[in-house]
């Protein structure tokens, strides 16, 4: 990717995601399904006469200034521009000038949608593109600093989906384990529709409670048989671990397994010609049914959306992020219209189309390089 010189106004664009099949497994090594969708945060930049980066954050009602160089400076918790900067210097990228850069979204905030990764994603996608590092910025290459900065800098449970699927975009299957891989395996999905539930979700300690009690659990049964494997586990093996298994810790080795089962299958589907999107939402209601029944990361709107999209005549519908609320993804090809209005009597905050992304990008209006236009 080329180094910017000199730009009137930078534009890094990022999007939010949905996952498709997978939540609550990337921690575990599992496989994920997960689209970008064209819902965006947009970060646009304009170089000024200071050695800063001044921010203006609307969406937050908030404005902050930082230097160019942090990399000693001490780190606050969930600070993801510094840590950004921070990663960023470890590749290579040492900012010379200061921006004047305003950010905003129409990534609905607490809503399981990826806001907060869309603008880690949006702002080292500036950063990189604008002032170089020492390897050629990929798709691959930002999504994994993005994944540094906002997860491993602060020590944070989350796996790298939301990362990868923002920045490579598309429809990708993500191979989470030791042999961590991203393909894309599509770029449209009719009928995709998302509606907001209103009630924040709830990440950390979500997301830290099921990581844990999973965990403990397939480290109960490999203590049992030295040789077992998660990810080659299969439905039908389930009873003979529950066996072994503490009561307190069934749900979630469960969960896990056959989850695991609806997205392999999903993946099938997804890769064929002419994907049969009936079958295809049947697995989605069977992997929200999962996260609803024993992860117990549903709320009743979430639940109500969910049935009065099915009684419209949506194919399939789940909830999507850590849960606790937030908000839902819907197959409802040729239903649309009417399944939007039915989630919106049900409750739900908004509820709209959308359609899949490629993925996080620059637009510069007029770029300068080695001193030509």
């Amino acid at each position: 990717m080329t180094n910017l010189k000199k730009s009137e106004e930078i534009l890094s664009i990022a999007p939010g995601r949905v996952c498709l099949f997978g939540d609550h497994q990337d921690y575990l090594g599992l496989p994920v399904i997960a689209c970008a969708i064209n819902r965006f945060v947009r970060l646009k930049a304009t170089e000024n006469d200071t050695k800063r980066f001044n921010l203006l954050l609307p969406d937050l009602n908030d404005q902050r200034s930082i230097a160019l160089d942090v990399s000693a400076d001490k780190l606050t918790y969930r600070d993801y521009l510094v840590s950004s900067l921070k990663v960023l210097h470890r590749y290579g990228c040492r900012p010379d000038r200061g921006y004047d850069i305003e950010i905003r979204g129409e990534v609905p905030m607490n809503a399981g949608i990826s806001s907060s990764t869309a603008v880690v994603v949006a702002w080292v996608n500036f950063l990189a593109t604008t002032f170089g590092t020492d390897r050629e910025i990929t798709p691959a290459l930002l999504s994994q600093i993005a994944y540094e900065a906002e997860v491993l800098e602060h020590g944070e449970p989350g796996g790298k989906m939301d990362q990868y699927s923002i920045g490579v975009g598309n429809i990708v299957y993500i191979e989470t384990g030791d042999d961590f891989s991203c393909q894309v395996i599509g770029n449209k999905l009719e009928g995709l529709i998302v509606a907001e539930s209103g009630i924040p979700k709830e990440t950390i300690g979500t997301l830290s409670r099921l990581k844990s009690n999973a965990l403990k659990a397939v480290a109960h049964i490999k203590n049992t048989y030295g040789n077992f494997v998660l990810e080659d586990t299969v439905p039908e093996e389930i009873p003979q671990y529950l066996d072994i298994l503490p009561e307190e810790l069934h749900p979630f080795f469960e969960a896990a397994v056959r989850n695991h089962a609806c997205t392999r299958q999903a993946l099938e589907i997804l890769k064929g010609e002419d994907p049969d999107m009936k079958y295809l939402g049947s697995l989605m209601n069977e992997h929200h049914n999962i996260l609803r029944d024993l992860l117990h990361i549903t709320v009743p709107r979430i639940d109500a959306m969910v049935e009065a999209a099915l009684q419209a005549g949506a194919y399939g519908a789940k909830i999507v992020g850590s849960g606790g609320g937030g908000s839902i993804v819907i197959i409802a090809p040729e239903k649309q219209q009417d399944v939007i209005c039915a989630l919106k009597n049900a409750g739900a905050r908004d509820a709209y189309e959308v359609s899949v992304d490629q993925g996080a990008r620059i637009v510069n209006p007029v770029v300068k390089t080695n001193g030509k236009p």
